[in-house]
């Protein structure tokens, strides 16, 4: 399975980005794909998650109203449209995919494998 991230960069704080992660090497019929993020210094954080096939989705409570999880099944590709940024967004921002996931998991070591990540700077 390879996952690469892109669509990062610099924005002013109020403003959008949206992340894509091209996934392959699986049907992901039966995955989980989420997104987490990673600011200096601080631990991954979980960001949202999503079932490849079928309806589902989960949110970390301060991401929710900002952040929107999607799929594309046909691109195989993952997205999060992030919306009023705030600097407290900056972040290294990876996707990641969990095999066989009953519950939408929230946490690292849930996740089977990981993409390179791509920053997210949002200047104030």
């Amino acid at each position: 399975v390879q996952l690469v991230e892109s669509g990062g960069g610099l924005v002013q704080a109020g403003g959008s980005l949206r992340l894509s992660c091209a996934a392959s090497g699986s049907t992901f019929s039966s995955y989980a794909l989420g997104w987490f993020r990673q600011a200096p210094g601080k631990e991954r954080e979980f960001v949202a998650a999503i079932r490849w096939s079928g309806s589902g989705t989960r949110y970390a409570d301060s991401m929710k109203g900002r952040f929107t999880i999607s799929r594309d099944n046909t691109k195989t590709t993952l997205y999060l449209q992030m919306n009023n940024l705030k600097p407290e967004d900056t972040a290294v921002y990876y996707c990641a995919a969990a095999g066989v996931a009953a519950v939408l998991p929230s946490t690292p070591i849930r996740y089977d494998y990981w993409g390179q990540g791509t920053q997210v700077t949002v200047s104030s």
